[in-house]
């Protein structure tokens, strides 16, 4: 399994605390896949490269400030929710799906680690009640559907430099998905941002969904 060291090659200043908790996730999601199976047998032992440092992604866009709220939808085994919350405990994250033994994963790897900002709940994505700063996800559907089921979940109240929105982990080309959308968006490549060649064809999506006051 990939060393968890790779978090600390792009991420630094992490406390002693953060550090801890990124080398426990790989040891922790082993033994929850063994029993429920919430990443690709394949992927497990590039488990650092393909899902901790796929979700730290968003935060090569924004660093999130503290109080921000976040809501992740279609998070299956915790993914981008716990590894951000990790890396920003002053934020709040709310992390859904709609297949309840996914979510019983994220609630165990969240207590073991002590993850006191996050909170998760078996729902759909358009059940969910509140307003939230950031929807973040990784590929659950196409860009205008998702939006559908998340844009009325926005707060209009600002604590970022970016405007609240979406911030979507994506892969391949865009175009084609990304013409039905009539919201400003912007596309970043993380390989821009990462070496690794698995880097090469993800991409953050931001679309914007509110306007600066």
């Amino acid at each position: 399994m990939d060393s968890s060291k790779i978090v600390e090659r792009y991420f630094n200043g992490l406390s002693d605390v953060q550090k801890d908790q990124f080398q426990q996730l790989g040891a922790l999601y082993a033994e929850w896949n063994q029993q429920i199976n919430v990443i690709s047998r394949k992927d497990t032992d590039h488990f650092y490269e393909h899902h901790v440092l796929h979700s730290l992604g968003i935060a090569r866009i924004i660093s999130f400030e503290p109080g921000t709220k976040i809501l992740d939808v279609g998070t299956g085994g915790g993914f981008p929710g716990i590894p951000l919350a990790i890396l920003f405990p002053d934020c709040r994250f709310h992390l859904v799906d709609s297949i309840g033994k996914k979510i019983k994963v994220v609630n165990a790897v969240a207590d073991s680690l002590g993850l006191s900002n996050v909170s998760a709940e078996a729902i759909r994505a358009e059940q969910v009640k509140g307003k939230y700063d950031f929807v973040v996800s990784r590929a659950v559907t196409r860009m205008k559907p998702f939006l559908q089921w998340v844009s009325n979940k926005i707060s209009h109240e600002q604590r970022n430099g970016l405007p609240n929105g979406v911030l979507y982990l994506k892969g391949g080309d865009l175009s084609d998905e990304m013409s039905e959308i009539k919201r400003n968006f912007e596309i970043f490549d993380l390989s821009d941002y990462y070496t690794e060649d698995f880097f090469e064809t993800k991409k953050v999506v931001y679309v914007q969904l509110t306007s600066h006051k």
